[in-house]
């Protein structure tokens, strides 16, 4: 197992890498990317969208929500948020802010594209007809609830959410082997479902799911609407997963292990 020192070293290199790889090639990787964490949200709805309360359904989606970071880490692709953690080689020196920065918008709407190619293609598949259409009125909830979100609860949770993610990331490169790496990044992901934190990349899907929905199963969703999807939802849980991410695990790993 390597330790939290060898991690940083590590990261310094994959995260030079990452802003040193082609506009195509990392558009398509963000594109899996974002389909694999709407998979993982998909598979966690359907699991849970009959518990008897909502304490076991948010249990429940922990244990299939990871299953989507397993496919981005194990798989190889590029997720925004774990991609937070390029700030440590850009504040080490090996990599460039203008690198980081590039990386991060074609990711961000990589996995958006990805996100909403999953949601266009559940809602018109009828996956969403499961349990009576019980799991269309849930789909179409939990995007209400996160369309409506305030400014401060959407920082906040995106800010711990990320904490979480970017852990689960930095966890997984301590082991070298593939079982090693998925007990690594399961728990703390589980740990961001079951307290209800805000992921944007999930939201990516979980928001278009809920408004497709609405419209296909003819559901009510009150708020709900592009203006709830881009502004009262994705830029504050964006805005907390960088905090998150570059700065609460990034700048603290530097700190620690690589600072001179």
């Amino acid at each position: 197992m390597k330790s939290p020192a060898e991690i940083a070293v590590k990261y310094e290199t994959v995260g030079k890498g990452k802003t040193e790889t082609g506009i195509l090639k990392t558009f398509l990787l963000s594109i899996l990317a974002g389909a694999f964490i709407a998979l993982g949200g998909l598979g966690s709805q359907i699991a849970s969208c009959c518990a008897a309360d909502p304490s076991s359904a948010r249990m429940i989606s922990s244990v299939v929500f990871p299953i989507g970071l397993f496919m981005v880490l194990i798989g190889g692709a590029e997720l925004f948020t774990g991609n937070c953690l390029i700030f440590i080689p850009v504040l080490s020196g090996k990599a460039k802010v203008s690198g980081m920065l590039k990386n991060w918008i074609i990711v961000y709407f990589g996995n958006m594209v990805g996100g909403f190619l999953i949601a266009l293609t559940a809602t018109y598949s009828h996956i969403y007809s499961f349990a009576n259409n019980a799991l269309a009125e849930n789909v179409v909830a939990t995007a209400v609830t996160k369309a409506n979100i305030s400014f401060s609860d959407g920082l906040l949770r995106g800010i711990l959410c990320n904490v979480l993610v970017c852990m689960a990331v930095w966890c997984s490169f301590s082991a070298d082997e593939i079982a090693g790496k998925v007990l690594a990044l399961w728990l703390p992901v589980m740990l961001f479902i079951i307290c209800g934190f805000e992921h944007c990349v999930a939201n990516m899907y979980f928001i278009p799911a809920g408004m497709l929905a609405s419209a296909e199963y003819g559901i009510a969703a009150q708020g709900l609407s592009l203006f709830g999807f881009f502004v009262t939802n994705l830029i504050p849980v964006t805005i907390g997963n960088i905090i998150g991410g570059a700065v609460c695990v990034g700048a603290m790993y530097y700190a620690i292990y690589l600072k001179k």
